[in-house]
């Protein structure tokens, strides 16, 4: 009897102890928009993450940080872009919260982690650094200034690392490829998004084979769906044809699954057509356009096809079960338009791998897809992408800071299959991580006082609750907003509107005139939190 009692204890014990440091995953993609999956209302085959989302739970109302390097920066410190030094991009405002460096005072989920005892991956897009001078080669050496390594992943905590240090670049031969601390080339026949789903493989089957006791922690970041539109023919194969309807009709045809699905309230309109952008019966080219929206298609299609693959993976190694993921997006769909304007720079190359000149810019007479491309989906299809909401990444109203996010573990989660109304933000990812590994956030790290973490852990909506998100505010570029409770303030200019997200998530009757008192309240707490974490004036 006192040997089956203890061995109970010793079975119930691993147990708990396995569920309370589960192995992490988080997946990052790039420039997608808020109606692009499958399980999203989207018509893009994303059966792979369907299914995740199925034996998981899907939230309606995440929030990113509208652009790719302060929701990288959010993400990994669990602090405003803002706080973690990257209120803009990667150049440098000359004030500690624009450095274009993540900032020495925060930690990243991979330095918190490993204290823990977990082991750190990470595969696939950096773009917290400005160290990439080594890479512009049209630089003199003494024009070449930022250089150190200091920000790199394996100085922030990652154990191993294959990916880019800076942001967008051809997916046939990025800029700035590095293989731990160093740059490597890509080999004949490469493709991005397959080398990062790849190599995150590799470390999950690696770390098994060689340490099954220890948790992990996986960073997987791919740059798809970025510009350019750079795609395998077999598939943008499985969309041909599948566009030609236009913009206009795939918009309605979302909107329509997506109020089925759960999704988006039957009572929130449809936002109308953006402006600039015209009727499809009355766009010529429709045969390139179309093509446009086949290749971003097709590139959302291989990511989860590379997500099949970690995720087969996880379960070949009997990690599945205890292994938490979570798959989000860094902003909305992007409406950046590619001309031959654009200047020589890292993420727009001057020549292909070959070395042969590359033709850059969105042009009508040549299909977008492979190497000798450099084109872009733009505003016409990017507001498609982010149905039913307005405005793209780099702005705060809804089209540029929702995103999808599906939270998927076996051991972990309540009633699965289900959607939550559950508010939550980018930076609330590594208070998440911290809940559920027993990890403790530092006050100090490597001699320097750590910036207190901002966010609030998802734990609860994994047990099938909802809480009271704390108040959330935004500012990228003088784009600005701050959303409490059911109220959101936000401008692209200076006049400030006023929505009820209850009421009216897709922002269409701004109500700040006839609010007047709670505008002026809502633009008090905005301009309390924008001094507290250093936003400055555009």
């Amino acid at each position: 009897m006192k040997y089956f009692t203890l061995v109970l204890f010793c079975i119930i014990h691993l147990s708990a102890s396995a569920i309370e440091n589960p192995n992490i995953i988080i997946i990052l993609a790039d420039d997608m928009g808020y109606s692009d999956l499958g399980c999203y209302g989207g018509e893009i085959s994303t059966p792979n993450l369907d299914k995740l989302a199925g034996r998981g739970v899907k939230f309606t109302q995440f929030y990113n940080a509208a652009r790719c390097c302060p929701t990288r920066a959010s993400l990994l410190t669990g602090l405003y872009p803002h706080q973690a030094g990257v209120g803009s991009m990667m150049s440098d405002q000359g004030v500690p919260s624009y450095r274009g460096d993540i900032s020495s005072q925060c930690v990243t989920i991979a330095e918190v982690l490993k204290l823990s005892g977990y082991r750190t991956y990470m595969s696939g897009k950096w773009h917290v650094t400005k160290h990439v001078d080594r890479w512009r080669t049209w630089l003199s050496e003494d024009e070449k200034i930022y250089t150190s390594k200091h920000n790199w992943p394996l100085q922030r905590g990652f154990d191993e690392f294959f990916g880019t240090i800076h942001g967008a670049g051809s997916y046939y031969n990025p800029s700035t490829l590095t293989r731990n601390n160093t740059p490597v080339n890509p080999e004949e026949g490469f493709y991005y998004t397959d080398a990062i789903s790849e190599h995150a493989v590799k470390f999950i089957r690696q770390h098994v084979d060689e340490d099954k006791t220890d948790p992990f922690f996986c960073y997987i970041a791919y740059t798809a769906p970025h510009w350019p539109l750079h795609a395998l023919p077999e598939d943008i194969l499985k969309y041909k044809g599948k566009y030609d309807k236009g913009w206009d009709k795939i918009r309605e045809e979302r909107m329509r699954r997506m109020v089925d699905m759960g999704i988006i309230r039957p009572e929130w309109k449809l936002s109308e057509r953006d402006p600039d952008i015209p009727a499809w019966e009355e766009t010529g080219n429709k045969d390139w356009w179309a093509a446009c929206m086949e290749v971003y298609a097709a590139m959302i299609d291989r990511m989860d096809q590379g997500i099949g693959k970690v995720v087969q993976a996880l379960e070949e190694t009997g990690q599945l079960d205890n292994t938490l993921i979570l798959f989000l997006a860094d902003n909305g769909g992007c409406a950046e338009v590619l001309t031959d304007k654009w200047k020589r720079s890292l993420h727009v190359p001057q020549y292909q791998k070959d070395g042969t000149p590359l033709k850059r810019g969105n042009d009508v007479s040549r299909f977008p897809g492979p190497e000798d491309t450099y084109m872009s989906y733009s505003t016409e299809w990017a507001n498609a992408s982010n149905t039913p909401f307005r405005m793209y990444k780099h702005y705060i109203h809804e089209g540029g800071i929702s995103t999808p996010l599906i939270a998927h573990w076996p051991s972990g989660i309540k009633s699965p299959n289900r959607t939550t109304i559950q508010v939550g933000h980018i930076m609330d990812i590594m208070v998440t991580c911290v809940d559920i590994s027993g990890a403790e956030y530092p006050d100090t790290f490597k001699g320097e006082q750590i910036i207190l973490s901002e966010g609030q852990s998802l734990r609860p909506a994994f047990n099938n609750k909802v809480f009271k998100h704390n108040p959330i505010g935004w500012e990228h570029h003088g784009n600005r907003g701050f959303r409490d409770g059911r109220w959101k303030l936000v401008a692209k200019s200076k006049e400030w509107e006023l929505y009820d997200i209850e009421s009216d998530r897709t922002e269409l009757r701004n109500l700040a005139s006839v609010h007047p008192e709670i505008t002026r309240e809502m633009i008090g707490k905005y301009n309390k939190w924008a001094a507290r974490v250093g936003v400055i004036d555009w």
